[in-house]
C-alpha cells in the first residue's frame, strides 16, 4: 500500500506542477516550440519549466541513486542499455514532433484530461493507439529474427 500512496502522491505533485506551469495549454507549449514567429508569440517559459525541472532532478537523480535501494522497493528500475541508436533517436524525434504539433506530452496530457476538451482525449487515443502499433512492429521485428525451428 506505501507504493501505491507513493505513486499518487508523486503522480499528484507532477500533475500540479504541470498545471502550475499551464503545460495543460498547447498553445503555451507550441509558442515556445516556435522559435521563429515573427507574430510576437513566441513563449520561452516552458524554457524556466525545464530549466526548474532539471535543477531538481539532477541533484535528485544523485542523491537517490547513492542509495544501496530505493525506500520503497528492493533495487532500481533504470536504463540498462547507455547507447545512443537509431531506435532511441527515432522515437525521440517521433515524440518531439509530436509534442510541437498537438502541444501535448505523455506526461502533461494527463491531467490535461480533466479539463473536458475533447483534444487530450483524442491525443491520448492515439497515443494508446501509436504504442500499440510500436509493439506490434518490435513483435514482429523479433519474430523476424528468430531462427526457425528446428535450425
Amino acid at each position: 500500500m506505501g507504493k501505491v500512496a507513493a505513486a499518487f502522491a508523486i503522480g499528484l505533485l507532477f500533475g500540479l506542477g504541470i498545471v502550475v506551469a499551464d503545460m495543460v495549454n498547447p498553445s503555451k507549449v507550441q509558442n515556445f516550440f516556435d522559435v521563429f514567429d515573427l507574430s510576437g508569440r513566441f513563449d520561452a517559459s516552458l524554457a524556466l519549466v525545464i530549466a526548474a525541472a532539471l535543477a531538481v532532478a539532477i541533484p535528485g537523480y544523485r542523491l537517490v541513486l547513492g542509495r544501496p535501494a530505493p525506500i520503497l522497493d528492493n533495487r532500481f528500475y533504470v536504463p540498462e542499455s547507455r547507447t545512443i541508436d537509431t531506435r532511441l533517436m527515432g522515437g525521440a524525434a517521433v515524440f518531439g514532433v509530436g509534442w510541437g504539433l498537438s502541444g501535448y506530452c505523455p506526461g502533461g496530457v494527463i491531467p490535461a484530461l480533466g479539463l473536458g476538451r475533447i483534444e487530450p482525449v483524442i491525443f491520448t487515443l492515439a497515443l494508446l493507439a501509436g504504442i500499440a502499433a510500436a509493439q506490434t512492429w518490435q513483435q514482429r521485428i523479433r519474430s523476424a529474427n528468430r531462427p526457425a525451428q528446428g535450425d
